[in-house]
């Protein structure tokens, strides 16, 4: 009788040897054409494969001057498996350092959780940025130590102790980057802060790669194929920024030894013509290995000098912002240019007061922003609040109002091409309701129409609100590149956005703002010739308030318009008028009169306290 039980062991037994026969096969396949890590091995046992990286972008002010550029810098590289017969003690002397800190450095390249990428075979780095006496000191002796290199890096100089906050800076690529972007690997750099960020695709250029053939032993002999199958760098594109750098120096000069911000942007085109927040930091102290060490320090300093406070910074306007009031009131018809209101002392309403200065009284609408009476706008929106107009009441009028505002450039980023921008407040209805229910009324909340209360606004947001104003109802969203080489920048800084209001109404406001210089509390700005128009504000805080300023000039032709705030610096007639003004004069006249200079360095020496502590 046949056997049928070895037959079919037969059979299983060939199946089990067709099994392991194909999956061999397959895994040999995958090994030798899809396994990028054991060809990556085979590769780096022929071949060197040295990244070259290109010379970042420069960038250059309005003028043409020469602000960030490039100085070399070398990496100490290496590959481990090729570095088993280095003299340890030696190579320590000749890099300068302890042999603790050497095996620190190699614990930190060969830990998986912080190298991720960490092969045996592969290039590591070792030290970051030699400067060019190192490097020499180094290549002599580089011999010594086989699967040790040098590579070419650069390092940012700065020709200007301005800015640093708004050209940023460089430090070593993160590993949720690597993750992210195909492009970087360990020990790469990337724009951390400011345009290095902002524009950090356009600046960095793409590497090249030299492909250098090894010998049995490892060692390097020369180009594959004499370079034919090498790739050149491509140097990063240079940036030309709509900065004055003479405006800059001029503008953080008159705010050492206090904190706040100035931004001065050219209304035709929204480009800044200067951007200061105090206090500052000189930007080359985050180049080079001191880098991290130095910015540890700056981050633990508790005046914050690495927040922008001209787009991070959010106050109260204080009366700047009864500008924006007039325009809405005049626009919805809720005043007209001869409407007058009483201030006895401020708007007084059944038990509640809110206090003004002394004036006359009752007062029109362009010596009321002249002499920035509360009471004016006080009752200017507690009749837009109780309007028939409005079907739905007040709640409808204050979303009305909302409405006017966020098309004025508040209340949501203005879209500035740096990173870190912040949106301010303006409240809606529904933001009252929450918090009141339905029992709120104009009263409730009528410190909004002087700047204070809820709303909240960067110096940004103040200037832009200057641009336009001498625009007469439009803005370009500000920026601080005007140029990049062999292209032109995004169109959303180039294509005007107007307000919902109409260019009449704005006369009669640009009308009021020169009387508050001619004749009102911008006195100090009435610099002969520049037809300047401002806006003091006095913003209320829990310490001294606030000193602010809004204007431009000229009147008729505005070629600047500028905010200035300054932290507990009282009357906005204190710091904000005399420092704005000196900012115009400068950059509309291109100089300094003797005595505007006198009065810039008796500023410049000032300080502000706060308590007893120098701020």
């Amino acid at each position: 009788m046949k056997d049928y039980s070895f037959d079919s062991r037969k059979y299983i037994l060939a199946g089990v040897v067709i099994l392991v026969l194909v999956t061999y096969i397959i895994r040999l396949f995958n090994i030798q054409l899809q396994d990028e890590g054991y060809k990556e091995q085979a590769d780096n046992n022929a071949y060197y494969k040295k990244t070259i990286y290109p010379a970042r972008g420069h960038m250059y002010d309005r003028n043409g001057k020469l602000l960030v550029y490039n100085q070399p810098s070398y990496d100490v590289t290496f590959i481990p498996r090729e570095t088993e017969n280095v003299d340890v003690d030696e190579l320590c002397i000749a890099l300068g350092m302890t042999r603790e800190e050497y095996d620190e450095r190699m614990a930190r390249v060969k830990d998986r959780r912080l190298n991720p990428g960490y092969s045996t075979y592969t290039e590591q780095v070792f030290i970051t940025q030699l400067s060019g006496e190192e490097f020499a000191q180094f290549q002599e002796k580089l011999f010594r130590f086989p699967g040790f290199y040098l590579r070419k890096r650069t390092i940012r100089q700065y020709n200007y102790n301005a800015a640093g906050v708004l050209m940023g800076d460089i430090g070593e690529v993160s590993q949720s980057t690597i993750d992210k972007n195909p492009y970087y690997r360990r020990g790469d750099y990337i724009g951390t802060q400011g345009l290095e960020a902002s524009y950090e695709e356009k600046l960095r250029g793409e590497k090249g790669m030299e492909i250098l053939l090894r010998d049995a032993h490892g060692r390097i002999q020369g180009s594959l194929n004499n370079g034919a199958h090498d790739q050149p760098a491509t140097r990063g594109k240079d940036l030309t920024l709509s900065l004055d750098i003479e405006l800059q120096e001029l503008g953080e000069q008159l705010l050492q030894n206090k904190i706040g911000s100035i931004v001065a942007i050219e209304p035709a085109t929204g480009e800044v013509l200067c951007m200061v927040s105090s206090p500052s930091y000189d930007p080359s102290l985050l180049t080079g290995r001191q880098r991290g060490k130095n910015h540890k320090e700056l981050s633990n300093d508790k005046r914050k000098p690495l927040l922008n406070r001209a787009i991070m910074g959010t106050y109260p306007p204080g009366s700047t912002f009864k500008t924006s009031q007039a325009l809405t009131f005049l626009e919805e018809g809720i005043i007209t240019p001869e409407t007058s209101f009483p201030c006895h002392g401020g708007f007084i309403f059944n038990k509640f007061k809110l206090g003004c200065h002394a004036h006359s009284s009752p007062i029109p609408l362009k010596p009321a922003i002249a002499t920035s009476c509360n009471a004016y706008f006080c009752w200017g929106l507690h009749r837009m609040f109780g309007s028939s107009k409005y079907k739905g009441g007040t709640k409808e009028a204050m979303n009305v109002w909302r409405d006017y505002m966020v098309s004025m450039g508040f209340g949501y980023k203005l879209g500035i091409d740096l990173p870190g921008e912040v949106r301010g407040m303006i409240p809606n209805a529904e933001y009252y309701t929450r918090h009141y229910g339905n029992y709120w009324r104009a009263v409730t909340v009528i410190s909004i129409a002087i700047g204070q209360g809820e709303v909240t606004l960067t110096p940004l947001q103040i200037a832009n609100l200057g641009a336009t104003i001498a625009n007469r109802g439009t803005y370009i969203t500000p920026h601080l590149v005007k140029g990049i080489e062999g292209e032109e920048i995004d169109s959303t800084y180039r294509i005007p956005k107007s307000t919902k209001v109409g260019r009449k109404a704005y006369e009669e406001v640009v009308e009021g703002m020169r009387l508050a210089v001619t004749d009102g509390t911008c006195r100090a700005a009435n610099i002969p010739g520049l037809d300047v128009c401002g806006k003091t504000g006095t913003a209320q805080n829990k310490g001294k308030d606030h000193s602010a300023f809004m204007g431009f000039a000229p009147m008729n032709d505005p070629k600047i318009a500028i905010a200035v705030y300054v932290e507990n610096g009282g009357f906005g007639a204190t710091y904000g008028v005399p420092i704005g003004a000196l900012l115009m004069e400068k950059y509309l006249n291109g100089e300094l009169s003797e005595a505007s200079k006198e009065r810039a360095l008796e500023i410049q020496n000032r300080a502000i306290y706060y308590g007893t502590e120098e701020r």
